[in-house]
């Protein structure tokens, strides 16, 4: 399973282009697909071609539709031929026959059918307290869909292969994509062809970066591909193009979520209420975990004994939605950080001053659950104000903004307007929900007779150096020469599962320290060589490295109560912290925040690699700052606008701002997950910075400047009033 070059790069020999027919149609019945005759190589393969299932692992997905059409854009047919130009434009010529259905977009526009997962959650007696709270303070969030920043757009390449071992001929498949998950592509194909797994093999190719964005989506095209080879017998090249790869490929989901928090006279939270809903699109993929990942951004940060979250993940018919960089948890932080910054605000308290004074410090997650380290909230906030001078801006800042309310006119001509905001995150690994890696995965390492070190994984790693990192801890606990080990990928390796929700720094990591302790024991004892393969069943997921510890997680999590009983969070038992500090300027003009610098710190155990841990970092804040404000699109009636297209675009390296990110020490010994973090603090740290300057509550993202203008026209109207 070794990595492959760009799935764009590859030519085959006899190789037949693949293009996608897809529905025009939000939701409807498929009559028929229509082509004019055929030429000579032309192939048309339609559901009724599938020998296996027809659907996508774990997941309700289909890999052709059959009769029920879900989404615009959704694969109803693979026309094939030997000429990519010729190809195009016959395919012109197909016509796919529907009866077209009434659509559902939003929650407003049908009623409980479309609800997919629902998530009810109550501690405490908060109706009781909401009735004697001395105030409320309430807001409705929003955040928007966000594109993937993809090296190359989704494709596969597949061919059949005969291998001959003695007297024995093996045909097997052959799959090239770009996944992080070889093993979903791998089970997915061999369930759509009806053959076993062992005669699937896949080549990953380089997923560049990708924010989850590779996770399930790269299986649905290399079914089509192989579908393509194994029906006609010749390589298939299934390369989307930009436009397809932009319109109907997943997108972080469209979520809003209503916050309203019980205060004393103190300004003191007695209890908070949410209502959480998120748009997961058609078949939606990965439900449980995207809903009870908005649950654990909203509820975990501050203190209050009486809490109620009431979620639904609700189906409709935009094109399937998600993963992005750490599932919903980032849009539950947005909406419960821009709630800390609006109480501080209604109170007159600096928004950093009311986080420390409010950050929990019980130790438990709200379901009982404990947290293994103490959380470094209070010397994260206290690095990232002294880095970004926040204290001297805020104060200024704040100073205009009451100068403004009291004149006639709320600005001046040509005066341009200042803010800074902070925000506190948290960032878990690996998935909530067992069944999403039922399977389990592992890694297995072979002490060889002259030395050297093995490492077999199936892991794909992106923008980390894994091979360094992991040659420096095994040269470390068995004393041998770092370029004595290698890391190989092959096809049979074990499952080391997805690599996402920062499993490979964390728990895929762990499992090969453990191999190496392993090793380390027998290598005086047992002859060489010496093989030691490390297993781990998402039901024994461990909260680090030790046994004794998983045995003491397993019975915390044992004692939950609720419907989180479902969920596996040992994962969030050490999760990783960080601060950020975010610094805008407005002009009059434009009314487009000009990013002055953007300060993180961050606490996330053993930095193996700083160098590497600081690039993930900035790409992620670069990202983070896009969707909050950079990346306007949007599906609108079912599908984005091509101007919308014609118009994306991500930031040059001189639009980038100054990023500053400290590493505060800390006493864990394991390493955590980082490159999520930014998306769960970079954009209410700007919506605040954005929201002093402009002396307005904004709330959803991505902020446009058109919104901006709205609140100036406002306030001037208002004379100055708050």
């Amino acid at each position: 399973m070794e990595e492959s070059g760009f799935v764009s790069d590859i030519y085959l020999p006899q190789m037949l282009y693949a293009i996608t027919i897809r529905s025009p149609v939000a939701k409807g019945r498929l009559l028929s697909v229509e082509c004019p005759s055929l030429p000579g190589g032309c192939t048309l393969i339609t559901a009724a071609d599938i020998p296996g299932k027809n659907r996508l692992e774990n997941s309700g997905l289909p890999i052709l539709a059959e009769e029920e059409l879900s989404y615009i854009g959704e694969p109803v047919a693979l026309l094939l031929g030997p000429e990519k130009n010729a190809l195009e434009e016959f395919s012109k010529n197909c016509r796919v026959n529907v009866r077209e259905e009434m659509p559902v977009f939003s929650v407003h526009d049908a009623g409980g059918e479309i609800i997919a997962a629902r998530r009810e959650i109550c501690t405490g007696d908060p109706d009781a307290v909401f009735a004697h709270a001395a105030s409320v303070v309430s807001s409705d969030y929003s955040t928007g869909i966000q594109e993937h920043w993809y090296a190359e757009p989704t494709g596969a390449v597949s061919w059949l292969e005969q291998e001959e071992t003695g007297k024995n001929r093996k045909k097997t498949v052959e799959v090239c994509t770009a996944t992080q998950w070889p093993y979903h592509v791998k089970r997915s194909v061999a369930q759509v062809l009806n053959i076993a797994a062992s005669a699937v093999k896949v080549n990953p190719a380089p997923t560049g970066i990708h924010m989850d964005g590779r996770l399930w989506y790269p299986s649905l095209v290399s079914c089509h591909a192989a579908l393509g080879a194994k029906i006609t017998k010749k390589p298939v090249r299934l390369m989307l193009t930009k436009r397809e790869n932009f319109f109907f490929s997943p997108k972080r989901c469209k979520t809003e979520i209503t916050i309203k928090t019980a205060l004393d006279e103190k300004g003191k939270v007695l209890a908070i209420d949410v209502n959480a809903i998120v748009n997961l699109g058609a078949y939606e993929v990965n439900v449980k975990e995207h809903l009870d990942s908005v649950y654990l951004g909203c509820l975990m940060v501050y203190k209050t004994k009486n809490m109620r979250f009431s979620g639904i993940a609700i189906r409709t018919n935009i094109p399937p939605q998600g993963p992005f960089a750490g599932f919903g948890l980032s849009e539950g932080l947005f909406a419960v950080e821009r709630t800390a910054s609006l109480i501080a605000d209604t109170t007159r308290v600096d928004p950093a001053i009311w986080r420390k004074e409010h950050i929990s410090d019980t130790g438990f997650l709200p379901m009982g659950l404990p947290l293994k380290d103490s959380v470094p909230a209070e010397r994260l906030i206290d690095s990232a104000l002294i880095k970004s001078d926040y204290y001297r801006k805020w104060a200024a800042n704040e100073l205009l903004r009451h100068n403004r309310r009291d004149r006639e006119s709320w600005s001046e001509k040509g005066e341009s307007f200042r803010g800074i905001g902070i925000a506190l995150a948290y960032q878990g690994y690996g998935f909530l929900h067992p069944e999403a890696e039922k399977d389990g995965y592992g890694i297995e390492l072979i002490l060889e007779k002259e030395g050297g070190l093995e490492i077999k994984t199936s892991m794909i790693h992106s923008g980390c150096d894994y091979e360094k990192i992991w040659a420096e801890i095994a040269a470390e606990i068995l004393g041998i020469d770092a370029e004595m080990v290698r890391i190989n990928r092959g096809e049979d390796y074990p499952d080391s599962g997805p690599s996402t929700v920062s499993r490979n720094i964390t728990v895929i990591t762990g499992l090969m320290v453990q191999a190496c302790l392993s090793i380390r024991k027998k290598r005086f004892r047992d002859p060489l060589p010496i093989v030691v393969r490390k297993t781990l069943r998402s039901s024994k997921k461990p909260a680090s490295a030790s046994a004794g510890e998983q045995a003491e997680t397993d019975n915390a999590n044992e004692n939950l109560s609720d419907p989180a009983t479902e969920m596996d969070l040992i994962g969030f038992a050490r999760p990783a912290w960080a601060a950020a500090v975010v610094e805008v300027e407005i002009d009059p003009i434009e009314y487009i925040p000009k990013i002055r610098g953007v300060w993180m710190s961050v606490n996330a155990g053993k930095i193996i690699s700083q160098d590497d841990a600081r690039r993930s970092l900035k790409n992620s804040v670069i990202q983070a700052l896009g969707w909050s404000y950079r990346e306007q699109i949007n599906y609108v009636h079912g599908a984005i606008p091509p101007d919308q297209f014609e118009n994306f675009d991500i930031p040059g390296y001189s639009e980038i701002p100054p990023v500053n990110i400290d590493f505060i020490s800390s006493n864990s010994r394991e390493p955590k997950g980082i490159g999520d973090l930014p998306f769960s603090c970079v954009p209410a740290a700007y919506l605040q910075a954005v929201s002093q300057a402009m002396d307005y509550h904004f709330c959803s993202i991505p902020l446009k400047s058109q919104d901006i203008w709205y609140a100036l026209v406002k306030k001037r109207r208002e004379g100055g009033t708050a």
